[in-house]
């Protein structure tokens, strides 16, 4: 949420809020252990790294200043990872954002990895209008 905010006032004085949609993740990343320069996260839906929870057991953690979920887990080969993802309380905390700076809206990325729940929040809170 603190770099959201960062970027988002930045953004604010080149433009007016109400042209401004705000960039909105739908996925979550699966980072192997310790994190070695160049490698890449596993991309995961949000379903799937819930499930991917609590198939393992682990305890999801929610981390206030970035405003995500999060969990540590140690996969069949004895690596550790942690994974970071979007979950009811980070959808809210970032659709409260839109209210609070009058920005336009928000622009979902890889909206194909449909997962309910955020639709279901979009809808309590705003009018949706979906544009491909």
């Amino acid at each position: 949420m603190n770099r959201i905010r960062r970027v988002l006032e930045y953004a604010l004085t080149e433009m007016p809020a109400g042209k401004i949609l705000m960039g909105f993740s739908n996925y979550a990343y699966d980072w192997t252990l310790p994190w070695k320069q160049g490698t890449a996260a596993r991309v995961l839906s949000n379903a799937g790294a819930q499930e991917l929870a609590a198939s393992r057991w682990a305890e999801i953690q929610y981390d206030q200043t970035a405003g995500a979920a999060w969990f540590n887990y140690t996969d069949t080969a004895g690596r550790r990872h942690v994974v970071w993802f979007e979950d009811a309380r980070s959808i809210r905390a970032r659709l409260a954002l839109v209210e609070e700076y009058g920005l336009a809206g928000i622009s979902i990325w890889t909206a194909d990895r449909l997962w309910r729940p955020i639709f279901a929040l979009l809808e309590e809170r705003f009018g949706v209008e979906k544009i491909i």
